[in-house]
């Protein structure tokens, strides 16, 4: 055999080799997780706004469908011991229609589940209201989006966060946008809702219907959004954990008394 006739066969015998070896099924094993107990409450400033939805988490099987849970019996009681009981609506969705939240008031909420007991405290902050919304031409990375600015003017004293959800043409954007008044306290701020999701349905084009609330959440639960965010979007550089939660009890989630203000537009 010549040398150059050596050379081919034992580089055709090194391809062969490697070949097989892309071929090689790698298993991994992906155990389910403890299931946790979640609730999800707000008491609102608005009728119809007040809400408690008790679930489970899901395993990375499962689908994202709601599991709610049945039979849990829900109530809130304000600072004057008044208390208000909720209603079952649907499977895992508490609901009570005539509470109305005050701005400066302290909400007590209670969930009763199968022999545990779960507790969680809010106070509703004052109200911060939107100035004005529009939508400016914003270049990230050589791309040029329409981005939603927000402006507010934030009252004095800190401890004061805001949430912020936007739709498009009824479609609710999946990015969690926080602020807080750590920087801006007492001043007015504009926010930008800039977004990752690269779905065409989420970008914004000229004559989209654009809806954005605003709710005014205490620092607490600002810093359960901030948690859920930083480990969404995998900045959690410490070993992952849960958000953190006001809920006492053992659950997953949180208690937010706020207020919520909508403001709609038109894309130029």
């Amino acid at each position: 055999m010549t040398m150059h006739k050596s050379i081919s066969y034992l580089m055709f015998l090194l391809l062969a080799v490697l070949a097989v070896s892309c071929e090689k099924v790698i298993h991994v094993d992906l155990n389910d997780a403890e299931k946790r107990l979640v609730i999800e409450g707000v008491v609102g400033n608005q009728a119809g706004t007040s809400k408690v939805l008790v679930s489970t988490t899901k395993s990375f099987y499962d689908g994202n469908d709601f599991a709610g849970i049945s039979g849990a019996i829900v109530s809130v009681t304000d600072e004057e011991g008044v208390v208000t009981s909720f209603t079952e609506t649907s499977t895992g969705i508490y609901e009570a229609p005539s509470l109305i939240g005050k701005e400066g008031k302290t909400y007590t909420l209670l969930v009763e589940l199968e022999g545990q007991t779960f507790t969680a405290v809010s106070t509703m902050q004052q109200q911060a209201m939107i100035d004005t919304i529009y939508v400016q031409d914003d270049n990230l990375f050589g791309e040029t989006r329409k981005v939603v600015q927000v402006q507010f003017t934030d009252p004095p004293g800190r401890g004061n966060g805001y949430r912020f959800v936007q739709y498009v043409n009824g479609r609710k954007e999946k990015e969690i946008f926080i602020y807080s008044d750590e920087l801006i306290d007492g001043n007015t701020a504009t926010i930008s809702l800039r977004y990752d999701d690269d779905d065409d349905d989420a970008t914004i084009h000229s004559g989209d219907t654009i809806v954005v609330d605003m709710f005014c959440i205490e620092d607490r639960i600002y810093k359960y959004w901030f948690s859920l965010q930083q480990g969404a979007s995998g900045n959690n550089w410490s070993t992952p954990a849960n958000p953190v939660t006001n809920i006492i009890g053992g659950a997953l989630g949180y208690f937010s008394a706020q207020t919520v203000e909508r403001k709609t537009m038109v894309a130029p």
